[in-house]
């Protein structure tokens, strides 16, 4: 390149060495990059900068490291400013090229697996700490999609899934937070099928199956769905047993859909009681129905049998009165098992397998595998608890209990 602008002013001479250092520094702040890199991932020490200075000058064709800022030939030059500006470059882009080959030496994993490279895990900017536990918020971004082969959402519905904003343990690869986020629909929602994507600024991306039915697919075969306008008690939700007092006689059933009524809609909400055969559609609530009643007048539908759906569908309005299931103490176990890290898994005896033809004393599952039977079918009776001398063959079920990989290690070996 021609210096014919070497005479020039000083703002064209540090333009010049600008584009001289670029020019020249491209493959030396690659090397030095390279370098950092390496030596990083290697031994995991950090090259001195005086090191990268030398390197980087080295390659760039200028001699003598840093004493060349005291070189009397390039300082008297008439180049001078223009080299020096083109050897202040040089240096910048290596420092800089060397500064994040070490960074990217320290962060890569010394061992790839295709479990680890599939295990995709949240950006740390992205997870809340509230109370010493590490939360993340995940909100759905873009459209929420149709799924290919069903009918398209109603619009309402797309709305409200669109608002969604759950939280979820930051602990969990984003495989688990997919498939919470994807129960957590279809529980909510009531959708056939949802399908989450989650990147690692916990953005979910959603394509969701429209419901296929109502209130029929929470109704037992053989019962029947009646609606009826009544006072509800504060609290009632999906699922709980009911006692109906009406004008036309008295009932009991399973609550499938529930809802107070504001004293401004009860006019709107005032219609016949109807009654439906298991298996089809019945009015439900809309879905902007709160999960659980606020109490006073409102609508309650119930899966009852025949008779007391006929009683039901004659009554004009009526009480309700929740009935007490007590307390659940097998669900009180299951959550200290899974507090102790324990979890239970149901499975069924191999043919052939080691448990088979044999008791469980003999088999010594205790001690071999490191779980416990809690339950075991055998000959088409369940045995709670079952003793040591309890026989087992292929094809009984058994309820065990133990750690995760301890239970995984005994269903490969006798399931």
């Amino acid at each position: 390149m021609p210096f014919g602008l070497s005479t020039g002013s000083f703002p064209m001479q540090v333009l010049l060495g600008v584009y001289l250092g670029l020019l020249t520094g491209v493959i030396p702040a690659l090397v030095c990059f390279g370098f950092g890199f390496v030596f990083k991932y290697i031994t995991g020490l950090t090259i001195p900068a005086f090191g990268v200075v030398v390197l980087g000058i080295a390659i760039a064709g200028i001699n003598g490291g840093l004493m060349a800022f005291n070189d009397t030939t390039v300082l008297q030059s008439a180049n001078s400013v223009a080299l020096v500006t083109a050897l202040v470059v040089v240096l910048m882009g290596c420092f800089y090229a060397h500064a994040k080959g070490d960074a990217l030496g320290a962060s890569l994993p010394k061992h790839f697996s295709l479990k680890r490279l599939r295990a995709r895990t949240l950006s740390r900017d992205v997870v809340d700490l509230v109370g010493g536990i590490g939360q993340v918020r995940v909100p759905v971004v873009g459209a929420v999609g149709d799924m290919e082969g069903y009918p398209p959402l109603p619009e309402a519905l797309r709305a409200e899934i669109a608002a969604v904003d759950w939280t979820f343990p930051a602990d969990l690869p984003l495989a688990e937070l997919e498939r919470r986020f994807e129960e957590r629909l279809r529980a909510e929602f009531d959708v056939a099928d949802a399908d989450v994507r989650i990147d690692e600024r916990a953005r979910a991306t959603v394509v969701v199956a429209p419901p296929l039915s109502g209130v029929s697919k929470r109704v037992p075969r053989g019962d029947r769905a009646v609606s009826v306008n009544a006072l509800v008690p504060t609290g009632v939700a999906r699922g709980d047993v009911v006692s109906l007092h009406t004008d036309a006689g008295d009932c009991t059933g399973t609550v499938v859909a529930a809802r107070s009524v504001d004293p401004d809609e009860e006019e709107a909400q005032q219609s016949t009681p109807a009654a439906t055969d298991g298996g089809t559609d019945a009015e439900t609530p809309a879905r902007t129905a709160a999960p659980v009643t606020t109490g006073g007048e409102g609508r309650i539908t119930v899966a009852t049998d025949r008779a007391s759906a006929e009683t039901l569908v004659a009554a004009s309005e009526g009480a309700v009165v929740v009935t007490a299931r007590g307390t659940r103490r097998e669900f009180e176990l299951l959550s200290l098992l899974r507090r102790t890290g324990n979890r239970v898994r149901r499975l069924t005896v191999r043919a052939g397998g080691p448990l088979d033809g044999t008791t469980l004393g003999d088999a010594d599952v205790r001690d071999a595998y490191g779980v416990a039977v809690i339950a075991l079918r055998h000959d088409g009776s369940w045995t709670v608890a079952p003793r040591g001398d309890t026989a087992v063959s292929g094809g009984d079920d058994c309820f065990a209990v133990g750690t995760r990989e301890k239970l995984t290690a005994f269903e490969e070996a006798v399931a």
